[in-house]
């Protein structure tokens, strides 16, 4: 006997409308202008090895990286970029700091953008207009990226630190001196350490132009800390409609900063979910060890690309209701789980099998819904870009 529990009838509540931006191409991949926002990382090895940059951006690019950053410190590392560029899956993007002979470089290396610091670049103001020149015929956009820690000294004389207000009119000045040479194909970043900042910051920028924002939390911190702060700031700009794509700075792996991004724009709705556990946090009431078997789960269906939500839970309290809205999932009890799929119970196994049966549903779903998509033409699993 199965017992039903129905589904929900209401479509999923939404969050503010979108921020009206320009749209600019990053390569292949639009940014602004009502497209989805896209997930960034940058490199950690030296560009100029070039085997090892390519192999990390690849698994990147595994990881649902859209977007990659490389470092250009150095003549080597610039000599590097036609190949890097060439071969890359995803777009790259140049990062220039110091020396603006380097962003010449990156644009005839045929790098689909370029990222300049006008804080720490000498004398940056004169060379705009051959930037922009450059640019413009090559079709690249510019990536202005104020960072707190290397804010133009004259406004720091003004502000005396990097405060919201000093961020925003750095960049809006900067943009200013390409709008006077007609370009306008610009992407802004004014990253802090401080969320607090960093937020008021863009919201100031949103407000006062319609270039499209990359968000950021720069010098974010070890991967807890960094996952917390950036999760805390994206989701209140994001929440509002503000920003356009995001790269998450950790001092973790760059495969992990991609994984925590993509997390953070699944759960505001804002990019399709793939594999989501929801798993009770246990309590007084649990009669099953709810964080093993919410890891075991979880490591069983790890590649799974289907978005596919199983609910582990280790009570009858919040079980038939979590599961109400979940794929599958689990309810346990008494050396017991009762299974849902798509809300209603469908079997009452031994504890023991819980996993083992969780993982045959969810592979038995998964072939299910890539097969609705074939039949339909249309693809079951897609990834925003």
């Amino acid at each position: 006997m199965t017992v039903d529990l129905g589904m929900p009838a209401t479509p999923p509540l939404r969050l503010a409308e979108r921020r009206q931006s320009r749209q600019i191409m990053v390569g292949d991949v639009p940014v602004g202008g009502g497209a989805p926002v896209s997930v960034q990382s940058m490199t950690t090895t030296s560009t100029a090895d070039i085997n090892a940059t390519l192999q990390q951006i690849a698994e990147l690019t595994a990881s649902g990286c859209q977007i990659v950053r490389v470092a250009v410190p150095t003549a080597d590392d610039a000599e590097a970029l036609p190949i890097i560029a060439k071969k890359s899956q995803i777009p790259v993007i140049a990062d220039i700091h110091f020396q603006p002979k380097y962003v010449f470089a990156a644009i005839e290396a045929g790098c689909a953008a370029v990222r300049v610091n006008p804080g720490n670049i000498k004398k940056f103001d004169d060379k705009v207009g051959e930037i922009a020149k450059a640019a413009s015929e090559a079709g690249v956009p510019i990536r202005i990226g104020v960072n707190a820690g290397s804010l133009d000294k004259r406004l720091l004389a003004k502000y005396g630190k990097a405060t919201p207000e000093a961020l925003a009119e750095s960049a809006l000045w900067e943009c200013s001196l390409f709008e006077e040479h007609g370009f306008r194909d610009i992407k802004i970043s004014v990253k802090h350490n401080d969320p607090v900042v960093m937020v008021n910051a863009y919201r100031q920028l949103a407000a006062q132009c319609d270039y499209p924002l990359h968000l950021g939390v720069t010098e974010a911190g070890p991967a807890f800390q960094g996952t917390i702060k950036s999760s805390v700031a994206f989701g209140a700009l994001l929440a509002e409609g503000i920003g356009d794509t995001i790269r998450v700075s950790l001092s973790a792996p760059p495969a992990e900063e991609v994984k925590v991004g993509a997390q953070i724009l699944e759960s505001l709705g804002l990019r399709e979910r793939g594999l989501e556990i929801v798993s009770c946090p246990s309590c007084g009431r649990a009669q099953v060890d709810v964080y093993s078997l919410a890891d075991e789960v979880t490591a069983g269906l790890e590649g799974m690309d289907v978005p596919l939500r199983v609910a582990v839970m280790g009570c009858v309290v919040n079980g038939p209701g979590e599961a109400r809205d979940a794929d599958l999932g689990v309810a346990s009890g008494n050396g017991k789980g009762q299974i849902f799929v798509k809300g209603e119970v469908i079997k009452t196994v031994p504890e023991s099998k819980i996993v083992e049966t969780l993982i045959e549903e969810a592979m038995r779903l998964a072939e299910d819904m890539k097969d609705e998509g074939a039949e339909s033409g249309e693809p079951s699993v897609a990834v925003a870009g």
